[in-house]
C-alpha cells in the first residue's frame, strides 16, 4: 500500500509527520517484532520510525527549495520493510512551502545609463528578482524609490514571470544631475511578505551641449619682472559641465596670423592643464604688461571653445643701474675761471620706473665743483670756488648716481679735467740778494755766479729769461763788466777786474717769463772782487830816483837804539798781501844798524868807531802776498860830527794823496754791505724757521 503524508519545510526535528501503525493497521506492539524499518530513496535520510508509538518523525528540518529547487510540487519518498511476513509499503511525503525566503535581486546595484538628450518615454529594462519560494510565497510585486525623471513599469511575460522596467518620465540635464540614484523594491505574496532591494544607479551620459567657461573670462595677474625662467603665472580656471571628450578641454594661445602676439615668445601653455608659465626673461623696461588670449577647446563634435583673457602686468624691480651721460666736458678750464662756470653738462638715465628711477647725482665735497640741476635728469657741473693750478693741476672727478630703489644701486663714472694755466705767478729768486766773488785778473767769460729763479706756471709761462739791468749805480755801466746767461742765469766776467779799483759791484738781475702780459722779478748780487798779490810795495819814504840812493847823516857819537830813519812803504794790495815786512839785505859784512820788521824803523844797533866812514844799507820791503813782492831803497848813512837831526823835521812824510781817501772809502762801503747782507740774510733764516 502507498501512504501520502504531508510536512511544512520549516518543521523541527522530531514532528510527527504520520501514525504509520493506524494507516497500515498493525498494532503498535507488533510493529518491533516484524522489524519494521524505513529505506529512504537517494540515500538521504530525513525521516524516522518511532517503534514505540508506531510513528513516522521528522528526523531532520526540511528545506523545500534546497530539496526539490523551483519545482511546483515536492515529494519525498519512502519504503517501510516489515518482516514475518515480508511486507513492502511505500511512503509519499509532500514537503510543503513556507515563506522562509525574501526575493534577492541578482546583483546589489544595478547600474544604468541614459543619455542627457534621450526623449521621454524610453526604457531601462532591470533585472528580475528572484525568491526560491513558491507560488503565493514567490516574487508579486516591484516598487521603486520616488523620483522626478523616472516611473516604474511592469511588464509579465508569458511564463507569468513580472519583468520591471525604469520608464523616463522628464527630460535630464546631466549637468545639473549626472547621476540618479533609485531603489528597486521586490515584494512577495507570503505572509508576511517578505521584500528585497537593490541600489539603482543612472547614470546621465553626457552631450556635447555646453561650451568650455573661463572663470573669470577676464583676470589680470601680477608678476614681478625677472622671475625665474619656469615660474608659474596662473593656471587658466576653465570649467566646462558636460563630461568626458565632451568636458575634456584643450588650451592654446589665441593669435592673429597677421600679428602673431609677442607674449608668445615669452609665456608657455600647458594645453592639457591651462598653465601658464614664463619661458624667457622678462622685462619691465621692454614692456610692462601683457595681454595673453587663450582659447579653451573641447573634444566633442561638434567641438565647443571658449575664451579666456589674460593681463599680465610686470612690478619693476631695481634691476638696472643708473647710466650717466655725458654731454659736454670743458677740458680744460682756465684757472682763473669764475665761481659758477659750467665746467660740464651731464645726463642721467634709468631705465626702471617709479622710486627705483629716481636718481640721484654727487661729487665728493672737497672738490671746488658742484652740481646744478638745470632740467629733469639733467645736471650741470659748475665751478664753486676759485682754482688754482699751481695747488692742483688738474681733478679726478668721480660723479656718483644713485637710485632711490631697494636695495639702492649706483653707478660712477670718472674724467680728469685739467686746469689750464694763467700766467698769475711772477718769477721768485730763490734769494733776493746773493754775494758772489770773483778773483781780480781773472780772464774774461769767467762764471761769477749762477742765480736762481722758480716760476709755480707752466709751458711758456713758466719759461724764463736772465738780464742785468743797469742802476747807475757803477759810474760805468754795468754791463761793461759782467754779462748774464739769459736761459739759465749764469753771470759771466766781460773783462778782468782790478780789486785795486772796484772792490764791490752790485749786480741787479731781473728775471721774466714768457707770460702775457709777462711778468718779472728782480734780485740784487753783490760781487766781491778777490784781492790778488798784483802790486808790489811801494815805498813812499824815502823818495828817491830808481837806481839812486838816499843819504841820510847821523851823529858820530849817537848811542844804540838811536833812530837814523823810517821807511815808510804802502801796497796797493789788501790783507795779507798788503802786510809789509822790512828787512835789510845781508851784506857782505856786519853793520851796526837794524831795520825793525814792522815799523821800518832804522835804528843804531851799537856804537860806531871813529874809524868808520859811511854805511850803505839796502832796505827791503816785502809784502805777505802769494808769490810774496818786494821793493828795495838804498840808504848811505854817513857820520858826522855835532850833527844834530831833528827827525820829525827831516821825516818828510808825503801827504795823503786822493787815491788813499778812495780806498778807505771802498773798505767802509764793503764793510758796511758785507754787514747789511749778513743781517738780511740772518732775517730771512729768522723768519722761514
Amino acid at each position: 500500500a502507498q501512504l501520502h503524508y504531508s510536512v511544512p519545510e520549516d518543521r523541527e526535528p522530531g514532528f510527527s509527520v504520520g501514525d504509520l501503525a493506524k494507516d497500515l493497521g498493525v498494532e503498535v506492539r507488533s510493529l518491533a517484532a516484524r522489524n519494521l524499518r524505513l529505506v529512504s530513496e537517494g540515500g538521504q535520510r530525513h525521516f524516522q520510525v518511532d517503534l514505540a508509538a508506531g510513528v513516522l518523525l521528522l528526523d531532520s528540518r526540511l528545506d523545500r527549495e534546497a530539496l526539490c529547487g523551483q519545482s511546483p510540487t515536492c515529494s519525498l519518498h519512502l519504503q517501510l520493510v516489515m518482516e514475518n511476513p515480508l511486507q513492502l509499503h511505500r511512503v509519499e511525503v509532500d514537503v510543503l512551502d513556507v515563506n522562509d525566503n525574501a526575493p534577492q535581486f541578482p546583483k546589489p546595484e544595478v547600474v544604468l545609463e541614459i543619455t542627457e538628450v534621450a526623449n521621454p518615454g524610453t526604457r531601462l529594462p532591470l533585472e528580475v528578482a528572484e525568491d526560491p519560494d513558491m507560488g503565493s510565497n514567490s516574487i508579486s510585486t516591484y516598487e521603486l524609490s520616488p523620483s522626478k525623471h523616472f516611473a516604474l513599469s511592469i511588464n509579465v511575460r508569458g511564463d507569468g514571470v513580472k519583468m520591471p522596467e525604469i520608464v523616463l518620465e522628464k527630460a535630464l540635464d546631466r549637468e545639473k544631475v549626472p547621476v540618479h540614484h533609485l531603489t528597486l523594491t521586490a515584494l512577495d505574496g507570503g505572509n508576511p511578505v517578505k521584500s528585497g532591494t537593490a541600489r539603482v544607479t543612472i547614470h546621465v551620459l553626457d552631450a556635447n551641449d555646453n561650451p568650455p567657461v573661463c572663470d573669470p573670462p577676464i583676470s589680470k595677474v601680477l608678476l614681478e619682472e625677472n622671475v625665474p625662467v619656469g615660474t608659474l603665472v596662473t593656471k587658466l580656471n576653465v570649467t566646462d559641465l558636460d563630461e568626458g571628450p565632451n568636458g575634456d578641454v584643450e588650451y592654446s594661445f589665441k593669435t592673429s596670423n597677421n600679428a602673431p602676439g609677442k607674449f608668445t615668445k615669452l609665456f608657455s601653455l600647458d594645453a592639457r592643464t591651462g598653465e601658464i608659465r614664463t619661458k624667457a626673461p622678462l622685462d619691465y623696461e621692454e614692456s610692462s604688461a601683457y595681454e595673453i588670449a587663450v582659447r579653451a577647446r573641447d573634444k566633442g563634435s561638434p567641438a565647443m571653445e571658449g575664451h579666456c583673457h589674460l593681463r599680465v602686468e610686470l612690478i619693476d624691480i631695481n634691476d638696472n643701474s643708473p647710466e650717466i651721460l655725458l654731454t659736454s666736458v670743458s677740458s680744460p678750464v682756465q684757472e682763473d675761471a669764475a665761481p659758477g662756470t659750467v665746467i660740464a653738462l651731464i645726463g642721467v638715465k634709468d631705465s626702471d620706473s617709479g622710486d627705483n628711477g629716481q636718481v640721484h647725482l654727487q661729487i665728493a665735497k672737497e672738490l671746488p665743483f658742484k652740481l646744478v640741476s638745470s632740467f629733469k635728469e639733467h645736471f650741470s657741473l659748475v665751478t664753486s670756488a676759485p682754482l688754482d693750478r699751481e695747488k692742483a693741476t688738474g681733478y679726478n672727478i668721480t660723479v656718483r648716481a644713485v637710485d632711490s630703489g631697494s636695495p639702492q644701486r649706483a653707478t660712477q663714472k670718472t674724467f680728469y679735467l685739467h686746469i689750464a694755466d694763467v700766467n698769475d705767478n711772477a718769477p721768485n729768486f730763490s734769494s733776493p740778494f746773493d754775494t758772489a766773488h770773483v778773483q781780480e785778473n781773472s780772464l774774461p767769460g769767467t762764471s761769477v755766479f749762477s742765480v736762481s729763479a722758480s716760476d709755480p706756471d707752466e709751458g711758456g709761462n713758466a719759461k724764463l729769461s736772465y738780464s742785468i739791468l743797469d742802476n747807475g749805480m757803477q759810474d760805468v755801466p754795468i754791463s761793461t763788466y759782467f754779462r748774464i746767461d739769459q736761459d739759465n742765469g749764469t753771470i759771466y766776467t766781460v773783462r778782468a777786474l782790478d780789486y785795486e779799483q772796484d772792490k764791490v759791484f752790485q749786480v741787479p738781475v731781473e728775471v721774466k717769463d714768457a707770460g702775457s702780459p709777462a711778468l718779472s722779478s728782480t734780485a740784487v748780487v753783490h760781487v766781491f772782487v778777490l784781492d790778488e798779490n798784483d802790486n808790489a810795495p811801494n815805498i813812499v819814504y824815502p823818495s828817491v830816483p830808481k837806481g839812486s840812493a838816499f843819504h841820510q847823516a847821523i851823529p858820530a857819537l849817537a848811542e844804540p837804539g838811536y833812530l837814523v830813519t823810517k821807511i815808510v812803504a804802502v801796497d796797493a794790495d789788501s790783507g795779507h798781501n798788503a802786510w809789509l815786512s822790512y828787512q835789510l839785505q845781508e851784506p857782505a859784512e856786519a853793520l851796526p844798524f837794524q831795520v825793525e820788521r814792522r815799523s821800518g824803523e832804522i835804528r843804531l844797533a851799537q856804537a860806531l868807531r871813529e874809524s868808520e866812514d859811511s854805511h850803505r844799507l839796502v832796505v827791503e820791503v816785502r809784502d805777505n802776498g802769494t808769490p810774496s813782492l818786494s821793493s828795495s831803497v838804498v840808504i848811505v848813512i854817513s857820520p858826522e860830527e855835532n850833527s844834530v837831526q831833528d827827525f820829525s823835521k827831516s821825516l818828510d812824510l808825503p801827504q795823503s794823496s786822493p787815491e788813499d781817501t778812495n780806498l778807505t772809502l771802498y773798505l767802509i762801503i764793503s764793510l758796511v754791505s758785507i754787514s747789511l747782507v749778513s743781517c738780511v740774510m740772518f732775517g730771512l733764516v729768522a723768519a722761514r724757521c
